[in-house]
């Protein structure tokens, strides 16, 4: 408490200084020039390494274009390095050999380690040959080279690298974020034995089972609408990304558009006009079809041979699930050579910045720069060229709430002891069972949808998983239980599992559960005065700053479409009136309330416009009408025997 004391104290005293001298007319600290900083990389890496375009045919005779740039040193001294590899659906700039980007490798760290940077268009993207499939499905049976799919696109592309690609040393490291993660997933899959280290990161895992398009049945709807907005299949013959306006949503107010857009299928009519493909796909499939399974990429995760380390953000917005998902499986069917890495970031939060602060919440030191410097650059040097002592731990994640990093054996730690917090009448939350039983209600209007946050935003924040929830608690349909101040520390690790006793008057509704940590009100603002914020590559971030007393930090939340609580293929309507049962995990935290803290658990049936609005009414709701949008009357059944809860993993 002191350090930060005197932390604050110094910026303080920082600011009146700058402020005084401003006042007496002498010039500020002059402020690093990004546009200056990233022409000096840009040209440390023409001066370091020669860059050489291959077409690369894979099996079935479709080529690849892929970019390779080579350190000098391999021409001129005869050196030798691994090959760093990433391959993506976003493209690979800038194109031509003459052109040179400001990065290569994870970070800048890499580029002046060394390696061979190898970075590849997939499959019909851009300069690529074939046809371009989203998240492409895994052919668990090839019978010949028509058989392709991304592992063995991969496999191909590695096989001609070493045999092509002077001065590689025959090891070759993978990575990638969201997209380009799936496609790092996919390189495990029967891998090349030259691929010897690999790092999903934020990886597309499982499209409908908690990453990009569906959470529990739910449709994430501003994010996806946005997406395939800007993300389109190429027309034509391979060639680079062209020009394009962005979309212009003729309001500020994201809330009031995709209010006024209706059902879902007014998406179409109105704004992709049946030209894309992915969204049709996206709203054509609202159960975990075979579309959906086809994808899911971790269910061929089996005898991996490569050493994994899985990197993902406690505040992913995307996919905060498929690191965790890959993980878990990958525990029980591969061998031990896995790293879960997780911390306070949103999505790819980790390869951008600092990482000091998400929104408005700080977490003390720069998270994302460790990072780069202590785990994912000492991996990959372990790996592909022997240095370090490959000392890994089972899991290495920072701890939100008390702002520290942890290294682990196991993961969720085997110390941690489920225990059960009960949702009671009044609003309270406690550790010991109500003895009475009951219900809180609300009426669920999805003409007035719940904000997902409490001001005017036009996109997805990708800071609303830190956002202040008190907006929401003040709402009448929303349901706010919370405990009495914490008389100790309480310290949260992996999932946090939702059991709810609920009914609606509908035949469907949605049930939203958010867990929160709620301030104490003499809470210091260490936050104010705000200093400028980093760069956001993937999406608009919080802008402003409050007070933190009284501050109620979303720690996580998701939502669960009623109809889904037998089963993600089948669904069933709800018998209108009568209590039933919804039980699905939240994804994994490590998250510590400080003496003092509130825990709090926030019911809600709508969550607008980060996931479309459930008509409350059994229905397939890409087809539904507006005539089908209903009231419902919510209850939350608690106390008693079979009341309602959430089951926390704690460490005492």
């Amino acid at each position: 408490m002191r350090i930060v004391l005197l932390a604050v104290t110094l910026s303080l005293l920082m600011w009146v200084v700058l402020t005084f001298a401003q006042d007496r007319g002498a010039a500020p600290a002059a402020q690093p020039d990004p546009a200056a900083a990233a022409a000096a990389r840009a040209a440390f890496i023409r001066e370091t390494y020669t860059k050489f375009d291959y077409k690369i045919p894979m099996r079935d005779g479709v080529k690849l274009f892929t970019s390779v740039y080579i350190p000098k040193d391999v021409f001129t001294d005869g050196a030798t390095y691994p090959i760093m590899m990433q391959r993506t659906g976003y493209s690979i700039p800038p194109y031509g050999i003459d052109h040179y980007p400001a990065n290569l490798g994870p970070s800048e760290l890499f580029a002046r380690e060394k390696f061979i940077f190898v970075y590849q268009d997939v499959r019909g993207r851009y300069m690529s040959e074939g046809d371009f499939v989203t998240i492409r499905p895994e052919k668990a049976v090839k019978n010949g080279p028509q058989d392709t799919d991304e592992s063995t696109d991969t496999y191909d592309t590695i096989d001609w690298l070493l045999k092509h690609v002077p001065g590689n040393t025959g090891k070759v490291g993978v990575w990638g974020i969201s997209q380009p993660g799936f496609y790092a997933t996919a390189t495990m899959v029967d891998a090349h034995p030259a691929l010897v280290a690999v790092s999903p990161q934020a990886p597309v895992t499982d499209y409908y089972m908690g990453d990009d398009v569906y959470h529990n049945g739910a449709f994430m709807l501003a994010h996806r609408f946005s997406f395939y907005m800007s993300f389109r299949n190429r027309e034509g013959e391979p060639k680079p990304p062209q020009p394009s306006l962005p979309f212009d949503y003729g309001t500020p107010d994201g809330y009031d558009f995709y209010l006024k857009l209706g059902p879902l299928a007014n998406a179409d009519e109105k704004y992709f006009k049946h030209q894309q493909p992915m969204w049709d796909m996206n709203i054509g499939h609202p159960n975990y079809d075979q579309e959906w399974q086809g994808r899911a990429i971790w269910k061929y995760l089996k005898n991996v041979k490569p050493a994994v380390m899985l990197v993902g953000g406690w505040y992913d917005t995307e996919d905060p699930q498929g690191f965790l998902r890959q993980f878990h499986f990958m525990e029980e069917n591969t061998p031990p050579a896995v790293m879960l890495v997780a911390g306070p970031w949103n999505h790819g939060g980790f390869a951008f910045g600092d990482g000091d602060r998400l929104g408005n919440v700080n977490f003390g030191s720069n998270t994302a720069a460790y990072y780069r410097e202590h785990i994912e650059l000492p991996f990959f040097l372990y790996y592909l060229k022997g240095k370090g002592d490959g000392k890994f731990p089972k899991a290495w994640v920072f701890q939100t709430g008390v702002n520290q990093w942890r290294k682990f054996g196991d993961w969720p730690p085997q110390e941690t002891k489920p225990t059960d917090l009960f949702l009671d009448q009044g609003g309270r939350l406690t550790w010991d069972r109500p003895a009475q039983a009951g219900f809180e209600g609300y009426v669920s209007d999805p003409g007035k949808p719940v904000p997902y946050v409490g001001r005017i935003v036009q996109g997805i924040l990708n800071t609303y998983m830190t956002e202040d929830q008190r907006f929401a608690a003040q709402r009448p349909d929303v349901l706010v239980f919370e405990t009495e101040p914490l008389d100790r520390d309480v310290s949260v690790f992996g999932p946090m599992q939702v059991d709810l006793k609920v009914s609606t008057s509908g035949t469907d509704s949605d049930f939203d559960v958010k867990v929160i940590d709620v301030f104490p009100g003499d809470y210091p603002d260490y936050n104010n005065p705000r200093p400028p914020s980093g760069p956001a590559p993937f999406g608009p971030a919080s802008t402003g700053s409050v007070p933190m007393g009284g501050y109620e930090e979303l720690i996580r939340g998701e939502p669960f479409r009623g109809k889904f609580r037998k089963s993600f293929e089948k669904p069933v309507p709800f018998v209108p009136g009568q209590p039933d049962r919804i039980t699905f995990l939240l994804p994994d935290v490590a998250h510590t309330w400080r003496q003092g803290h509130r825990i709090m658990v926030q019911v809600q049936s709508s969550w607008f416009p980060l996931t479309d609005r459930n008509p409350q009414k059994f229905i397939e709701i890409p087809k539904a009408s507006a005539a089908d949008f209903q009231e419902a009357t919510e209850r939350v059944y608690v106390g008693g025997a079979d009341g309602s809860r959430i089951q926390l993993r704690v460490v005492e």
